[in-house]
């Protein structure tokens, strides 16, 4: 590559440099992996079981429709679970947002509102 069209980037100003030293500390990495430790499985596991729910009803139409009683079949039963499985696991990352993440959020920031970042 030819060097006259390299851009330089610029060195960090001194308020950059304090944001940097947060993202780099102990505690926003910390605050980082409980939060990507949480919502990373959890979204895998719900993209797999929507990604089951669809694939039952376009390759399994005969077990979907299987009755379980009066008109109500399988297929309605997975897919009223598919609602069911969104508002659990909302309240479960409510509930571990505000144990977890959110006190060591607040810590970040108390200490960011000191050092005048925010």
């Amino acid at each position: 590559m030819d060097r006259d069209h390299l851009v330089a980037i610029p060195p960090p100003t001194p308020t950059e440099e304090k944001y940097l030293a947060v993202q780099k500390s102990a505690e926003f990495q910390d605050l980082r992996k409980r939060y990507r430790g949480w919502v990373i499985p959890v979204t895998v596991g719900s993209l797999l079981w929507y990604l089951a729910y669809v694939l039952l009803a376009a390759y399994a139409a005969d077990f979907m429709g299987t009755p379980l009683f009066g008109n109500i079949n399988v297929g309605l039963v997975l897919g009223l679970l598919q609602f069911v499985t969104t508002f659990l696991v909302t309240g479960l990352y409510v509930r571990y947002a505000g144990r977890v993440l959110d006190p060591a959020s607040s810590k970040i920031r108390e200490k960011m509102e000191e050092e005048g970042l925010l």
